[in-house]
């Protein structure tokens, strides 16, 4: 079949699921061969429904295709063969045996021999090997997941286990096109052509009325399908809505014919801005673009109806504590501010007050001015939103609303027949609310994700509202309570946020979706449709990318370190601005509505407000003196630095900065403009010289440090464990292959102690018999095992495994001492015990702990509280507990005396964030045994055993997944490491970033291999060197110059907000204490 008819089919297939024709889609799947459904077989091997399971495999797979189908077969109907043996419908199982399991018995004797044995038990449970077996739903469970491992490893499922990224009715569109290709040519081209087929080539009759204008839009969505799925129409004259239709001509795909007035309201276009550090967590990077949730701040600005225009001019911003502040920019005076807190927590429902009682923290998502001024909105983290009245310096309650379930993400106000606040959050939901009463007027329901942000916007005389979720759905909505009118895909599935011009007849979008890949592009509202994608973005960002539109002419993005510019009608990067070198990786921006200044998030926990010369020129006028950015207070360091001239605003100011509908003058000079630059001169006091003398140390070349490769002469293999001998004098490494590789350092004239050194060259340790320490395999895929180990104090022995059994090893002559504990379950981690090493706290794959000696080969004890696999343990001899984490992030404490639970506490996830359901959670107590490390894919935190109150979080707002973290040897510094290659340095104490070390600056370039760090291992007693497990095979060892002496220098404490005793942390580039 061509490649063409290969995709005729997913074509098919797309459109009978859009039609709900579910039995023939999975028929042409299999009948087919080119996409395997997971979802499908999930639900059929869940039902038990195994005559449909290996059906719809057979369109795949044969049984003796190769080991991986032989197995998939063998499981399902071993499965079945069970559950009959469990019904004690022993024919059944006597058929199955003979009908289904005797075709292995040429493969494995011996094994169908055993299963065969088993129908001469009461209960085949007394079958050692199937002891663990529980229910049928929790055994299918348990086999669905090896199932699963089992196809993705099969290269016969290769390329078919993922749909094509098409968009949404696909098949409609390109049929609409060619109808109006076809209505094009027609001689005598009618205006509102009936096509009552598709069987034959569309052709207007004889004319009887005026030449149709333009082609037809979308008339087989007006007439024979009208499909929500589809290309619904979005006006009144629509399916949805009966009635005459008041537009001349149809409004199909999402909207036609914009209108050039542009919309009163406020639409949610881009005007978040993180300025008191970095967002807080990582979920909040692929939610929010302007203002992430849980992040350290949003901000918007009012201005006036006022001839004094820059003097009434508030910038109001809010911060990840739930702090709101209102400030005047030209005299730099702090109006307003209010703490988070509920005002009437009676009025609550009973999940908003359990999630307050537990911790009565929120931080701030969204804030927006309502178009006249007078009123302003807080979208909080937690279940409500605020709105304030704002009159004459004057900042009063006004509404306070339960608004989702959850975090609300997101908050527009609009204007569809009266003033109207919309929100959207957690829950999935957009609501619409009276922003004078309070009363709910719509609710719409539809996105399969938490919705993010929301962009209410009209054409003409109908009134909708975008909005976008997490999963890269974009959707449109009336206000009616039917439904949405659009459902597509944002480029690249990305997190989006959209936004119109000026002028309300362009629409633009901006997102990055999890693997860092950025799109900003410009859509063709009447099919739907991208129309170009503007070139330039990062192709691995490190946040999502933030946007603005200025005027009629230019779009404006945060990204690589500077704000980046694009003409609208070119796809080419204009200029760019880098900020004097303070921008992060991906910087939050916001205009103000004059386009004369900008806000930029900065690395120094500050916003700078970037002026061009008309800003300059306005704030001299008002104050009738040079811009003093000092005079800020130190919650928002606000700064005015050189920047370059820009085109005078000439669009009239509307009522709000907010309105990103309304005309925005350009905010740079990017065409003809040969004006000198304009600088700026900021007095500043000595106390903000002094902040300002501390820069982020980083490591961006090999020179800046020293490194070491260790040499490895054994086959290269992913590092998965790392650890240095307690000694300090070698590294132990254990490979994914179940290989452990030991190195040692000699003592020379140039080590004189024989520890472990970046200066020194080590040498890959073997005994003289050749022998490697290899672990028991079993039949585990390498890929898929859990490797552990732990290393016995006085450094003799290690106990380890790699989805096998347990194995002893002597260090000295690399022998198996034992092995034991043959999985299931596997062992997935290893603590010795601190006062006994012969007991050992042993994690299990089935998510229990067994605490187990080894002299007298007994299980003591099993601890069950855990509901996945065990992924990390630590013993606290000071707190006499034993801590254990799992890939549920959940962490447990247990007394050592009777092994009974204390306490347990799951990890603050961020909000919105799609997470590894199986990422491991990894602990290490502090040197004074009382404070926890908590690391996670998304966060490192710090809590006090036993009770697990969470002290510190912090959460990278740039770098992607963290992959491992460890404490400095003197517990002064965290080690972090992430899946981009580069490797940050904490102050442990409050969690503040003062080093990166960049991949560059240890790795050589390779282009064709993506190499980063899996694990990472702190030296025992030298407190600056630290080990990377590298994805390659490979180990190195990092260590500061010895000019240095340090990794960077810790910022003053007075360089931001102030210290807090419980904060929770945010941002990579300077995390908010």
């Amino acid at each position: 079949m061509s490649s063409l008819s290969r995709e005729l089919v997913f074509l098919i297939l797309q459109f009978l699921d859009e039609e709900k024709f579910k039995e023939t889609v999975h028929r042409l799947e299999q009948e087919s061969g080119f996409y395997f459904n997971m979802r499908y077989f999930e639900d059929l091997v869940t039902g038990g429904e195994w005559d449909e399971v290996e059906k719809y495999l057979s369109g795949f797979t044969k049984v003796d295709d190769n080991r991986y189908s032989m197995k998939i077969f063998f499981e399902i109907r071993k499965q079945k063969y069970l559950e009959a043996l469990d019904r004690r419908d022993r024919a059944k199982a006597v058929e199955i045996l003979v009908k289904d399991l005797k075709v292995f018995s040429a493969f494995n004797e011996e094994l169908f021999k055993e299963i065969t044995q088993l129908l001469t038990l009461e209960n085949f449970r007394e079958n050692e090997q199937l002891s663990k077996y529980g229910d049928t739903k929790s055994a299918r469970g348990i086999m669905l997941a090896e199932l699963k491992k089992l196809i993705e490893a099969n290269p016969l499922f290769r390329d078919k286990l993922q749909f094509p990224a098409l968009k949404n009715s696909r098949l409609r569109t390109l049929i609409n096109q060619s109808l109006n290709w076809q209505h094009q040519l027609c001689k005598n081209p009618r205006p509102n052509p009936d096509i009552k087929t598709l069987f034959v080539d569309h052709t207007c009759g004889p004319p009887n009325g005026a030449r149709a204008p333009s082609p037809v839009t979308n008339p087989l969505m007006n007439a024979a399908v009208p499909k929500p799925g589809g290309f619904p129409p979005l006006g009144a004259h629509g399916p949805f809505q009966p009635g005459p239709a008041p537009l001349p001509t149809p409004l199909a795909g999402w909207m036609a014919n914009p209108s050039p007035v542009a919309h009163p309201a406020v639409s949610a276009g881009p005007m978040g801005l993180g300025q008191l550090g970095a967002p807080n967590n990582a979920a909040a990077l692929l939610k929010r673009p302007r203002t992430p949730p849980n992040n350290s701040a949003a901000m918007d600005y009012q201005t006036a109806d006022s001839d004094l225009v820059m003097k009434r001019t508030r910038p109001f911003v809010g911060t990840n504590m739930g702090e709101i502040l209102v400030w005047e920019l030209v005299t730099r005076e702090r109006i307003a501010f209010k703490n988070f807190q509920v005002w009437d927590l009676a009025a609550c429902s009973m999940p908003m007050q359990a999630s307050l009682a537990s911790d009565y923290t929120a931080s701030i998502n969204r804030v927006m001015w309502s178009p006249d001024g007078s009123l302003f909105g807080v979208a909080y983290s937690k279940y409500i939103v605020h709105i304030y009245s704002f009159t004459a310096n004057d900042l009063r309650n006004h509404l306070e609303i339960e608004a989702h379930v959850g975090s609300v993400n997101d908050l527009a106000f609009s204007f569809p027949s009266k003033l109207c606040v919309v929100t959207c959050g957690e829950d999935r939901l957009i609501k619409v609310w009276d922003a004078v009463t309070g009363g709910k007027l719509c609710a719409f329901e539809g996105h399969e994700a938490p919705v993010y942000s929301v962009c209410p916007h009209h054409k003409e005389s109908i009134q909708f509202i975008f909005s976008t979720a997490t999963d890269g759905k974009i959707k449109a909505w009336l206000y009616d309570n039917m439904g949405s009118r659009v459902d597509y895909d944002a480029p690249g599935h990305s997190s989006t946020t959209m936004a119109y011009s000026a002028d309300g007849s362009r629409l633009f979008s901006c997102g990055t979706n999890k693997e860092g890949e950025s799109f900003l592009v410009e859509w063709n509202e009447s099919e739907g449709a991208v129309r170009r994608t503007y070139h330039g973005l990062g192709k691995r960002s490190v946040g999502v990318v933030q946007f603005d539109t200025t005027r009629n002419r230019f779009l404006a993005a945060g990204d690589e370190f500077m704000v980046k510019f694009w003409d609208m009608d070119s796809v080419n990067i204009l200029t760019t601005i880098d900020g004097d070198g303070s921008l992060p990786a991906s910087p939050c921006i916001r205009f103000n509505k004059d386009g004369t200044l900008l806000a930029v998030s900065t690395n120094e926990n500050g916003v700078k407000i970037l002026a061009n010369a008309d800003g300059v020129r306005q704030l001299r006028s008002a104050e009738n003196r040079p811009f003093d950015a000092s005079r800020v207070a130190p919650a928002a360091i606000v700064k005015a630095p050189s920047m370059g001239a820009f085109p005078p605003g000439s669009a009239a100011l509307g009522a709000n900065i907010g309105d990103r509908t309304t005309p925005v003058p350009a905010m740079v000079g990017m065409s003809a403009d040969n004006r000198s630059l304009v600088d700026v001169k900021p007095r500043v006091d000595e106390s903000m010289d002094k902040s300002k003398v501390w820069k982020l140390a980083e490591i961006t070349e090999a020179s800046q440090c020293r490194s070491l490769r260790l040499p490895d002469s054994i086959s290269a293999m992913r590092v998965s464990r790392l650890i240095y001998t307690n000694s300090g004098l070698a590294i132990l490494a254990l490979a994914s292959n179940g290989v452990h590789k030991l190195w040692k350092w000699q003592r020379n004239d140039r080590n004189l102690t024989g520890k472990a050194s970046a200066s020194v060259t080590a040498q890959l340790w073997q005994p003289s018999s050749g022998i490697l320490m290899t672990n028991d395999l079993s039949d585990t895929n390498p890929e898929d095992a859990v490797s552990c180990f732990a290393l016995s104090k006085n450094d003799s022995y290690v106990m380890s495994a790699s989805g096998g059994k347990i194995s002893l090893f002597n260090m000295m002559t690399f022998k198996t001492m034992t092995t034991f504990m043959a999985p299931p379950p596997a062992a997935t981690f290893l603590a010795f015990h601190p006062q006994d090493n012969n007991i050992i706290a042993i994690g299990m794959e089935d998510s229990s702990i067994q605490i187990y000696n080894v002299r007298v080969d007994e299980v003591k004890t099993k601890l069950k509280g855990h509901q996945k696999r065990i992924t990390g343990l630590a013993f606290s001899n000071v707190r006499n507990v034993l801590v254990s984490s799992g890939a549920d992030s959940q962490l447990c404490v247990w007394s050592m005396d009777g092994w009974e639970k204390l306490s347990c506490k799951y990890l603050q996830i961020p909000s919105g964030l799609a997470v590894n359901p199986l990422a491991d959670t990894r602990v290490q107590f502090h040197q004074d045994q009382i404070h926890l490390l908590a690391v996670h894919e998304t966060q490192i935190a710090i809590y006090e055993a036993p009770k697990l109150e969470c002290l510190k979080q912090w959460v990278p707002q740039e770098r992607g997944p963290i992959t491992h973290a460890t404490y400095s040897c003197d517990s002064q510094s965290i080690y972090v490491s992430f899946e981009d290659g580069s490797v940050s340095v904490l102050t442990a104490s409050n969690l503040r970033l003062r080093c990166r070390i960049n991949p560059a600056a240890y790795l050589p370039p390779n282009p064709s291999m993506r190499v980063y760090p899996l694990v990472i291992a702190a030296h025992p007693s030298e407190p600056t060197q630290f080990a990377l497990g590298l994805t390659d095979g490979g180990v190195c060892i990092l260590e500061p110059l010895e000019s240095e002496g340090q990794w960077g220098t810790a910022p003053p404490a007075e360089n931001g907000a102030g210290t807090t005793a419980s904060s929770v942390a945010a941002g990579a580039d300077q995390p908010q204490r």
